[in-house]
């Protein structure tokens, strides 16, 4: 497998598991909580490498599963004393844990590659360099151990989609039903936990709170349910996961950098153009939410002299202006408006009701 294509499916790979957790955290409001594993597993992984001297050990997942599940756990303790807010219970849990991880690291695994430049940063240019037989191909291990997890996350959403979706949109109806929320609270824990390690020899912890927070945040504006935000998510992960490659290799830089800024990116273009809840979108909703009132007092104007002598002056399209005491501009928006809406139509320059204008018109003036 040559270089680029080891580096494309091992991004690939972690960005796709990471959205799928990540979607689930974004959902039940726990974004900060990627954060706060992503740093306090450390401690974990030294404690597994401390106790089995190998860093190629299925223990540092279990160390790092089970810091991750101890970091929630304070969190809560400390939210159950009601004297501190969630964003400072997290920011005095995982830095007690991470400087306790540190601190192990610089006393007692200073000599092996543990150290917290390669946690935080990570380095994919170099996941080509360390391969393991698969059914005949070397691969990267580092991708081997991503394509795990995220196969892991992938089984996990899927067996438990409809216990997930009640337990995040109604969790007293999850209950009722018989359903754990906690249960499941914790599994997603374990998971972010083992995805936060996966990840960390490839793309570093900070491009994996990156992967779990901005491609689902960007997916809930594009999505009206969960499915659909488990796709967007994915798909956007997969395109940050590419583009940032490409673009690191244009520019000559780090890819996890440029992978994450790629995330930024593709949040910032879905932030301003997604179809309904982009800024762009709301703009224009709140451009079109101004002429509403006005359309509605045309459409009365026009229902008080459909009919009658004065219709032909009244409704003109180029009296219409002088009529209402507006701007012409203003006056042609108005009258944009109330067609697109399907509330008038022009017919020989005279504004007439179509049948829902007439409705909306006879509502007003009934409860005017």
């Amino acid at each position: 497998m040559n270089v680029e294509l080891s580096i494309l499916l091992t991004a690939a790979s972690v960005a796709i598991g990471c959205s799928l957790v990540g979607t689930l955290l974004v959902l039940r409001r726990m974004s900060l909580i990627s954060d706060a594993i992503s740093h306090s597993v450390l401690l974990g992984i030294v404690l597994a490498f401390l106790a089995t001297r190998d860093l190629n050990s299925p223990w540092l997942l279990v160390g790092a599963a089970a810091v991750g599940v101890l970091t929630v756990v304070l969190i809560q303790l400390l939210l159950g004393t009601r004297r501190l807010r969630e964003d400072s219970a997290i920011g005095l849990v995982f830095p007690l844990l991470f400087s306790i991880g540190v601190i192990l690291i610089t006393r007692m695994a200073g000599d092996v590659h543990l150290d917290t430049d390669a946690v935080l940063l990570g380095e994919l240019g170099f996941a080509w360099m360390d391969t393991a037989s698969v059914l005949g191909m070397d691969l990267p291990r580092s991708f081997i151990v991503s394509s795990a997890v995220l196969l892991a996350n992938l089984l996990f959403v899927t067996l438990c989609y409809k216990e997930l979706k009640l337990s995040i949109f109604d969790a007293g109806l999850a209950a009722s039903l018989g359903f754990s929320p906690l249960l499941l609270h914790y599994l997603l824990v374990s998971l972010v936990s083992v995805t936060a390690v996966a990840s960390f020899d490839a793309v570093g912890s900070i491009l994996m709170v990156a992967l779990m927070i901005a491609p689902p945040s960007a997916a809930w504006l594009l999505s009206r349910s969960l499915a659909q935000m488990l796709g967007w998510s994915a798909l956007l992960a997969t395109v940050s996961a590419v583009g940032g490659y490409y673009l690191a290799v244009r520019i000559d830089s780090n890819i996890a950098g440029c992978i994450a800024a790629a995330c930024g990116i593709c949040f910032l273009v879905c932030w301003l153009l997604a179809p309904e809840r982009g800024l762009v979108s709301r703009w224009m909703q709140q451009a079109e939410q101004r002429l509403l009132f006005p359309a509605q007092m045309l459409a009365v104007h026009i229902a008080n002299h459909e009919g009658r002598p004065e219709e032909p002056v009244e409704c003109n399209t180029e009296n219409i202006a002088e009529h209402m005491h507006w701007q012409e501009q203003f006056a042609r928006e108005v009258i944009g408006y109330a067609q697109r809406h399907r509330m008038l139509r022009e017919q020989d320059s005279i504004l007439r009701l179509t049948e829902e204008g007439r409705g909306i018109a006879e509502k007003l003036m009934l409860h005017g």
